[in-house]
Parts: C-alpha cells; sequence; structure tokens
C-alpha cells in the first residue's frame, strides 16, 4: 500500500512577514527538512513549515489566537523534546529507512533549536489533534511546524 500524506487544513492565518537578513536561510533549511517527512500516529500526516507575523503576546497565546481554538478545546503544551524523544529515538530492529527517520527528525530537531527561542508544543484536539511545534526566530516572528495525529 502506498503512503498517504494526510493535507494539513492550514487553520493559522499565516501572514507573510518581510523576510530579515539570515531569516531567509532558515526558512530554506527549515522547508528541505519538512519536504516528504511524515509524523505517524494511527495515521500518516505531512510535516508542515510555517511562517507568521510578529508574535505580541508569546508563542502559545499567539497559536491559540490565530488557530481560532473554539472553548472547550483539549489543549495541551508539552516541551519540544518530549515531542521529538519518539521520533529521534532509533532501536535495534529499526529497518535502514526507520533509521534515516530518525536521523531526520534529529537534524529537524536540531534546526528548530538553533534558530529558534521559546519552543513549545502544542496538541489542540481530541482523537483528531493538530500539533504545532513553534517559537519565535531572531526577529520576534512566530515560525515552526505542523502536523495533525490521530489518536483512539
Amino acid at each position: 500500500m502506498g503512503r498517504k500524506k494526510a493535507k494539513i487544513q492550514r487553520k493559522i492565518l499565516i501572514k507573510r512577514k518581510k523576510i530579515t537578513a539570515g531569516g531567509k536561510g532558515f526558512e530554506q533549511a527549515l522547508r528541505k527538512a519538512c519536504k516528504e517527512l511524515l509524523y505517524l500516529s494511527e495515521s500518516e500526516a505531512e510535516i508542515v513549515p510555517f511562517f507568521a507575523v510578529e508574535t505580541v503576546d508569546g508563542v502559545r497565546e499567539t497559536i491559540l489566537r490565530d488557530v481560532h481554538v473554539t472553548k472547550g478545546s483539549l489543549i495541551e503544551e508539552r516541551t519540544h523534546t518530549e515531542f521529538f524523544s519518539r521520533l529521534t529515538e532509533v532501536k535495534d530492529w529499526f529497518s535502514t529507512s526507520a533509521i534515516e527517520n530518525a536521523r531526520r527528525f534529529q537534524k529537524l530537531q536540531t534546526l528548530l533549536e538553533d534558530n529558534l527561542d521559546d519552543l513549545a508544543v502544542l496538541r489542540i484536539g481530541r482523537i483528531r489533534i493538530d500539533i504545532y511545534v513553534a517559537g519565535t526566530d531572531r526577529s520576534g516572528n512566530l515560525a515552526g511546524i505542523m502536523t495533525k495525529a490521530v489518536e483512539t
């Protein structure tokens, strides 16, 4: 069976920001790191990079405001190390492709850590969960990745 890529509903109202010196390199590197990278839960979903406007109230508040979270939605906050721990772990029995996937997630984690401050992970929803791993870049703009998970 071929791999299906779950389409991400782009809820964040991402407004293009002015690219500052050095910002363009990070954007290109993040797009490249996410290309064809899948998040595995009970389904497969693309890892999608995003770049938004300046964060005013902090990472968490900016995401919650921009995705229009409905009242009563389950919102979980985790650390980025918790999010990446399962994805970057390599087991003895892993296939070559699984090892390569873990290495790609390790590179993605390092890229985000090196270029974003105040990294946070927000999981929004119950069974169908929107996941945002985001922080602020050196210009104070919100940036990161988003994906989906299915957990029953």
